[in-house]
């Protein structure tokens, strides 16, 4: 039987619409592509000791009229050995475990069959060869890091440190282990940032199990604060001791207070020379 062109023009409409109907279709029922988690920054791991060197702990004499010397930076650089004595601590304790978060940001993840995401590269520690496996994963509340580390003919797959961020990326823990020799606990890292005004804070705490520092912290923070816009609260548990630091970071002018090393609860402040002056 001969069709009509109409039939003819009509089956090829329905075949066309079929067809984009199937089109549609398939295109609707495409997955997103899988986008990994967003690393934390740095500076969630890493406190920034750079305000106070080690070239700036010693105490400077300077010679008064009378012949007599008298010690002309002390409130800075007390405060400046209180804070290099937990940059040397961290510098030496931490130097596998930072290494091998900052090495991170080079290396692309890679999702795993366990809808893990996986950094997976090799760092070097003074000219040890580390292997990183850091794992990131979705959940209810945000996301969940685990950092395995090995060394060749040492340890293997050793948990050195965990945490977990918001989706955000403005605030998380950090959990350290101490080696793979002492898998004990050794630090807890909390941390809040706030991207558009460049402020934020992190606090290391002592949780060593039974240790005596148990509980001591130092805690740094950046604020809009005038004069002082960044501080440190240090707290040695053995002492039972606060020391407060607080200092501008442009002028460097700042004051630090300490009851068990000032012998008094005031306040001792530096210029811009860091040379000890009255407070206001």
């Amino acid at each position: 039987m001969k069709l009509s062109n109409k039939n003819v023009l009509s089956n090829v409409l329905v075949l066309f619409s079929v067809i984009l109907l199937i089109i549609i279709s398939c295109s609707n029922n495409t997955e997103p592509e899988p986008v990994p988690p967003a690393l934390p920054p740095a500076s969630t791991f890493v406190m920034d000791f750079s305000d106070f060197t080690s070239s700036n702990t010693g105490l400077v004499l300077n010679e008064k009229s009378d012949g007599t010397n008298i010690l002309s930076k002390q409130n800075y650089a007390w405060a400046a050995t209180n804070v290099f004595v937990w940059n040397t601590l961290l510098t030496v304790g931490l130097a596998v475990p930072v290494a091998s978060f900052v090495e991170s940001f080079r290396h692309e993840p890679v999702l795993q069959s366990n809808k893990k995401w996986l950094w997976s590269y090799n760092f070097t520690v003074i000219g040890a060869i580390y292997t990183a496996k850091l794992y990131g994963s979705f959940n209810t509340n945000g996301v969940e890091w685990e950092m395995y580390i090995s060394q060749q003919d040492a340890f293997t797959d050793f948990l050195w440190y965990s945490g977990n961020s918001n989706l955000k990326g403005t605030e998380g823990t950090w959990t350290l282990n101490k080696s793979p020799e002492e898998p004990d606990s050794l630090l807890l890292i909390e941390w809040q940032r706030d991207p558009v005004s460049a402020t934020g804070d992190i606090k290391y705490t002592n949780v060593v199990p039974g240790g005596p520092e148990n509980g001591g912290y130092i805690y740094y923070g950046l604020s809009q604060d005038i004069p002082f816009n960044a501080f440190y609260d240090i707290y040695n548990k053995g002492l039972n001791n606060h020391a407060n630091i607080e200092w501008n970071r442009t002028t460097k002018e700042g004051r630090v207070k300490d009851p068990h090393h000032f012998q008094d609860s005031n306040w001792h402040c530096w210029n811009s020379d860091l040379e000890d002056v009255d407070c206001q």
